[in-house]
């Protein structure tokens, strides 16, 4: 076969799956899904939801570890990894592998967070036989050549130095550095140039061997295949690591800021600041009440109390934002504002005086209203693909909601009342507590590093 002939049939097959892709396989979304429990031959707890309509098959899997799990002196070695999964397995090399992977018209990514390591997994069911092959080879022989590797870790330092130069990199990085001093939370989770530079080859096999094991290991399958199918796939893919992961444990902590306020100087017209006080666990009763409560303090876009104090009152920023971060050892309230320099302290101002406002005086009636009105009606997009429903059943399955949280969850945002919603705001809005990193040259800002 002619290679013009080839690589028009893999680009015809790559259109094929980009458009199945976005079909929208649940038009009523979270009430239209059957979720299916699972247990394989071999043991592996997964959720199914069967959706024979399309020709596809989305899995999204997830271990514990991530990057806390990064060795101290070797940061970055779970970004590291999931930049090398394509990178050449079994008997194929990196670029005969991605060959492969172009002409099954698949798709296959890794990605880490701090607590966990995510897969995700996309085919044509014509052509999934072929492409599970490749997924399993990927998860259980990866190859971690010499020269992936130092290529690899060329792009990862190349991203560093573009990031050292990116005031919404710096902060972000900076501000978890503060709040969390000598915690793995704490540490640069794309590395250092020095930490880079230190991880081999044998370094990301010992890390794959520590976090892929059964033990922590959940899959959702969504899309063309009946449970016994799914079952065999995934004892297929996943039977044959460790029963039990080998991982360090990480210490609850508590948001403890060296500096409150922590300035470090970038020549650029406009600072970028990140904000934040400690929150409540995400299994923890008021959650829910908070998760609200957010919404209408800086999570409901342009309806939210910041968005019209910050920018729609006082054009100070084209956008300022919050949202909870519910980590397996902590948990955080969370925001962010980029303006001028010389207004930067104003913003902050606002910011800290619509916090010390709503947590003595709550959200009025009908901002709680309106909240869950969105809240609720917009829950059904987040199911309106494939590949979107394995993602938000995976976040469920891993956080141990169980099987009948879809059902469940539009009624415990309708059950929040006015006065859980004032009682949560007083606990989880500790003025004193606020803590700020800024990045930029913000006029009337202390630079403390």
């Amino acid at each position: 076969m002619s290679s013009y002939v080839t690589d028009y049939k893999r680009r015809a097959a790559a259109v094929v799956l980009t458009l199945v892709f976005s079909v929208t396989s649940f038009v009523s979304a979270a009430q239209a899904m059957k979720i299916k429990e699972l247990t394989t031959t071999g043991g592996i707890k997964a959720w199914l939801v069967e959706e024979h309509s399309v020709p596809l098959m989305a899995m999204r899997f997830s271990f514990k570890g991530g990057s806390a799990q990064d060795p101290v002196g070797k940061e970055g070695i779970a970004h590291f990894l999931t930049g090398m999964m394509d990178e050449g397995a079994g008997d194929l090399n990196s670029e005969t592998f991605q060959g492969r992977v172009e002409e099954l018209a698949m798709r296959m990514s890794f990605e880490d967070g701090k607590d966990q390591l995510y897969g995700s997994f996309e085919t044509l069911t014509e052509n999934r036989v072929e492409a599970v092959k490749l997924l399993k080879l990927a998860v259980n022989q990866p190859r971690f050549d010499a020269d992936a590797h130092d290529r690899v870790r060329a792009q990862l330092l190349s991203s560093l130095q573009a990031a050292a130069r990116n005031p919404d990199a710096v902060v972000g990085e900076r501000f978890m550095q503060n709040i969390f001093p000598n915690h793995p939370y704490g540490r640069p989770s794309q590395g250092t140039t020095v930490s880079l530079k230190a991880i081999a080859p044998a370094d990301l096999e010992t890390y794959r061997k520590n976090v892929f094991a059964k033990d922590s290991l959940r899959v959702v399958i969504v899309g063309d295949i009946d449970a016994a199918t799914a079952g065999a796939l995934i004892d297929d893919v996943f039977g044959g690591l460790a029963a039990k992961g080998t991982l360090t444990a990480v210490a609850r902590v508590v948001p403890a800021p060296a500096e409150k306020l922590q300035v470090i100087e970038m020549p650029v017209p406009q600072s970028v600041a990140r904000f934040g006080l400690g929150a409540m666990d995400r299994k923890d009763k008021d959650f829910m009440a908070a998760f609200v409560l957010n919404h209408i303090i800086g999570g409901g876009g342009f309806s939210a109390r910041l968005m019209e104090e910050v920018r729609e009152k006082r054009g100070l920023a084209y956008s300022v934002y919050s949202y909870l971060q519910p980590l397996d050892a902590a948990s955080l309230f969370m925001g962010g504002v980029a303006t001028k320099n010389e207004q930067m302290g104003q913003s902050l101002d606002i910011i800290r005086s619509e916090l010390k406002r709503m947590a003595a005086d709550g959200p009025t009636a009908k901002e709680l209203e309106g909240a869950k009105s969105n809240l609720t009606g917009s829950f059904a997009l987040r199911f309106d693909t494939n590949a979107k429903i394995a993602s938000q059943l995976l976040y469920f399955f891993a956080e141990d909601f169980g099987l009948d949280y879809v059902d469940r969850r539009n009624s415990e945002v309708d059950a929040v009342s006015i006065d859980d919603a004032k009682r949560v705001a007083k606990r989880l809005l500790i003025d004193d507590n606020l803590f700020v990193t800024v990045v930029g040259k913000p006029v009337g800002l202390t630079p403390k590093g």
